[in-house]
């Protein structure tokens, strides 16, 4: 720039300028560059905290790897990584389901609509029948590192053993028994030999249940020819546990009254016995008695079978040589009072043998 005269006519004077203090300068770039410095460690160190914390929820593990690496698996928690270096795959250890044989579409309410797929469920059977079985295989991860690298789709591989395990044992049994009877055999079949092939396989998924949805034969005839032969065979078996309830509630009251008749004829035995065997006494001491009084034997023996024969009667005894005639009348109406005040005969004279005195005639009609 040009410098222009004053309007008195002299030189203007030029400006002056101070040059800076290079240790000033140098000291203020410092401080500048130190609060770059701290902000850049702060920020970082907030990046690697925020990066490298991470949780692991109670429906989950954590596969970490370090540099592509597996180092450890993480259960429920709060973990740190280090950023950049190590890596965390989480894997959610909940309950999952695969149907076999058919889909379910969610747009048809809350149970959706099943739509059959014939490719997956139509099976033969040993005895060569085809039947239509839809099962649900309910899974969960066992092994997070297996389940990760051993394996692209393990969902896809457990689908398949599932399949080839429902139709090897499909095809062990005949057409009735996978429709009625067996059912819950063959579900125990089938898990058995999908957990045996899942442990060849090593995919990091177990078995938690197998369960058969619907079991039906091709055709709708078909159909209703086999429901009528499964309802036929539930109401057998529904007879037979009837049976069997009623066997087991009349058995033990029949059982106790037998028991009770067992019981009776014993005692009633044993009472028989005793009283022949006192019968037998009996006649064995009489027969003593009269080995040794025949006689008085005979007489008593003769008093005790009238006594048994003529009860409440009246006896007269006359001569037989006088005509007497008797009040008939009188004799029945007061035979019973009379023979009522007649004394028993005394037991001490059965055994002497001596008797109610009678005439002389009456003693020796007795001896003769």
């Amino acid at each position: 720039m040009r410098n222009r005269k004053d309007t008195n006519g002299s030189q203007p004077e030029m400006p002056h300028f101070e040059m800076p203090d290079p240790d000033k300068a140098k000291a203020g770039f410092g401080k500048i560059l130190k609060f770059v410095i701290a902000g850049a460690v702060i920020v970082g160190g907030l990046y690697i905290v925020n990066s490298g914390l991470y949780r692991v929820s109670e429906q989950e593990q954590a596969v970490v790897t370090r540099l592509g690496k597996v180092q450890d698996v993480k259960t429920a928690g709060m973990y740190f990584k280090i950023p950049v270096i190590d890596t965390v795959q989480k894997v959610r250890t909940t309950t999952y389901g695969i149907p076999i044989g058919y889909i379910t579409n969610e747009s048809y309410g809350e149970s959706g609509y099943a739509e059959n797929i014939p490719e997956q469920s139509l099976m033969i059977t040993s005895d060569f029948n085809f039947v239509n079985t839809d099962f649900y295989i309910e899974y969960r991860v066992s092994d997070p590192v297996s389940y990760l690298y051993n394996s692209s789709e393990p969902e896809a591989i457990l689908e398949n053993l599932a399949q080839a395990a429902i139709r090897t044992v499909v095809s062990n049994y005949n057409v009735d028994d996978v429709m009625t009877t067996s059912k819950n055999k063959v579900q125990s079949d089938v898990r058995d030999s999908l957990v045996s092939a899942l442990t060849n396989a090593n995919i990091g998924l177990e078995v938690v249940n197998v369960s058969i949805q619907d079991v039906e034969p091709p055709t709708k005839d078909v159909m209703s020819a086999f429901k009528a032969v499964e309802n036929a065979k539930q109401g057998s078996e529904t007879s037979i546990n009837n049976a069997n309830k009623y066997k087991s509630e009349q058995l033990p009251a029949a059982e106790a009254n037998a028991d009770k008749i067992v019981k009776a004829a014993e005692a009633k035995k044993e009472a028989r016995i005793a009283e022949a065997e006192g019968q037998v006494a009996r006649f064995n001491a009489m027969y003593d008695q009269y080995r040794l009084n025949p006689l008085i034997t005979k007489q008593r023996m003769f008093y005790e079978a009238m006594e048994d024969i003529l009860p409440d009667l009246k006896v007269i005894i006359d001569d037989g040589g006088t005509q007497t005639m008797l009040p008939l009348e009188s004799f029945v109406n007061s035979a019973s009072a009379v023979s009522s005040n007649i004394p028993a005969l005394p037991a001490s004279s059965k055994d002497t043998g001596s008797a109610v005195e009678t005439d002389e005639h009456t003693e020796e009609d007795t001896n003769s």
